[in-house]
């Protein structure tokens, strides 16, 4: 009886779990490469100050589609990409609804289009009351949060998500490497969005010192925020070359590649920052770094999602001592 019981508990598990669907897959992997060029669209948007070439909202000009000239091209096309990728998160909602197992996966698709929602209307709102900071520094973020999201989506659907983990415990500390270089790089992408959106990006004019020393004179809070960003910058380099060399004595190849990838853009970042400055943010180097700061998150976000999923945590280094039995004595 038990014997049998055992069986069918076990075609049960095998026909409750998850099956790769290549198409959703896909689908997921396209909105969220979609989400990047959106991020670098939006980019252009401040990088070019076309933020307010477009004064209402939700029409343009009271119209469905102006003409696409000056900075309306920048703002206009940002809001057509903005639509894209809404829809685009609608459609990959709906289709997990009705096709995912997992509930928390599930939850995750339905996030995803309350972010893409919230954003949108953020991205209005910052229209209307003509571009107050706090709502621009939360529009910036609410992209890179919904871009974490989609990234987490796309993952949770892959092959390497739904095939048996393999167990490995996380000797190199993989783990926390990962998420601690994901928190850096978010924080410090909100102080580029703060010194973005106050106009701080050259209140340090010159590079690499500042105002030809290596500390400052903090005379006000462009200058202080702009320090603090360059700060984070060295930050970010620590902390994801802290991941490479835990990868890389780690062999696995999964993670060496992405370590490796991430490295080589965090250098990228820095010749882009270096070049905004001494360019005096030309809008080519000034969007690349916006995009390639998201790239950035998300590559250390799926490194993070992938060693939770993959590595088992880190066994205990605290030896337990065994208790010892003493001779028994005959009286």
């Amino acid at each position: 009886m038990s014997g049998r019981s055992g069986a069918v508990s076990t075609s049960t598990t095998l026909r409750d779990a998850p099956r790769f669907d290549r198409g959703r897959h896909r689908f997921a992997v396209a909105t969220a490469s979609a989400t990047l060029v959106l991020i670098f669209v939006g980019g252009l948007v401040t990088s070019t100050g076309s933020g307010l070439s477009v004064p209402d909202w939700p029409l343009s000009y009271g119209m469905l589609m102006p003409p696409m000239v000056g900075g309306v091209f920048y703002e206009h096309g940002h809001r057509m990409a903005a639509s894209v990728v809404g829809f685009l998160t609608l459609v990959l909602a709906v289709w997990t609804a009705r096709s995912e197992s997992r509930p928390g996966v599930r939850r995750l698709a339905w996030a995803a289009l309350a972010a893409v929602v919230a954003q949108g209307v953020l991205g209005g709102l910052t229209v209307i009351f003509l571009l107050p900071t706090p709502v621009s520094v939360a529009h910036a973020c609410l992209a890179q949060t919904f871009f974490c999201i989609v990234i987490a989506l796309a993952y949770s659907t892959s092959r390497e998500w739904l095939a048996a983990p393999s167990g490995a415990a996380d000797v190199r500390g993989l783990r926390g490497a990962a998420l601690a270089a994901a928190v850096i790089v978010y924080l410090q992408l909100l102080i580029g969005a703060v010194m973005r959106h106050i106009g701080a990006g050259l209140a340090i004019p010159d590079f690499p010192l500042a105002f030809g020393r290596l500390l400052p004179p903090v005379s006000s809070v462009p200058v202080l925020v702009h320090f603090a960003h360059r700060v984070g910058g060295l930050v970010v380099l620590v902390a994801v070359a802290r991941l490479f060399l835990r990868a890389r004595r780690a062999g696995d190849p999964r993670f060496a590649r992405l370590a490796s990838a991430l490295l080589g853009l965090v250098l990228f970042q820095i010749a882009l920052g270096a070049a905004t400055v001494l360019t005096t943010k030309a809008v080519t180097p000034t969007t690349l770094h916006v995009a390639t700061g998201a790239a950035i998150l998300g590559g250390c976000w799926l490194a993070a999602l992938r060693s939770f999923r993959l590595l088992r945590p880190r066994p205990s280094t605290a030896v337990v001592a065994a208790p010892v039995a003493r001779p028994v004595t005959q009286s």
